[in-house]
């Protein structure tokens, strides 16, 4: 008996066929996506990753032909920021998870997300304004 590739996590292949696409200037066609990821998967594995893509709003398609081509519908940092909201959105309490998700900030991001907060670009520049005393009490990390 053959011995079997192992299997990767689904999350990995997503993950390859986004980068992928935002690799690319224009949408993919599916066949396109496999020779751009050059790595042995079957074109009918990187159609349904596609379909899930399509199916949770992470890609958009155009028809192509008798087929489809796709595009990321946001950028990484977008798609990262929806994740985050889709994972509060699963708990009916958001100002515990909230406060249970600052409390684990670095020094670092706890300074970026204030400067955000007060309506600064929360590039790690000088925001101007020192200790984020802004808008009142948000439930900070007590540091």
């Amino acid at each position: 008996m053959a011995e079997e590739q192992e299997r990767r996590p689904a999350g990995e292949l997503e993950a390859s066929v986004l980068a992928a696409l935002w690799a690319a200037e224009t949408p993919l066609t599916p066949g396109e996506v496999q020779r751009a990821l050059a790595d042995g998967l079957a074109r009918t594995t990187v159609t349904t990753i596609l379909t899930r893509l399509h199916a949770k709003g992470t890609v958009t398609r155009d028809r192509a032909g008798r087929g489809y081509a796709y595009r990321p519908a946001q950028d990484a940092h977008g798609l990262t920021a929806r994740r985050m909201h889709a994972e509060l959105d699963k708990d009916e309490d958001r100002g515990t998870v909230l406060a249970r998700f600052v409390s684990e900030l670095s020094s670092e991001d706890e300074q970026m997300l204030r400067a955000l907060l007060d309506g600064g670009d929360g590039d790690g520049g000088d925001s101007g304004t020192e200790g984020g005393t802004g808008s009142g009490d948000r439930g900070g990390t007590g540091r």
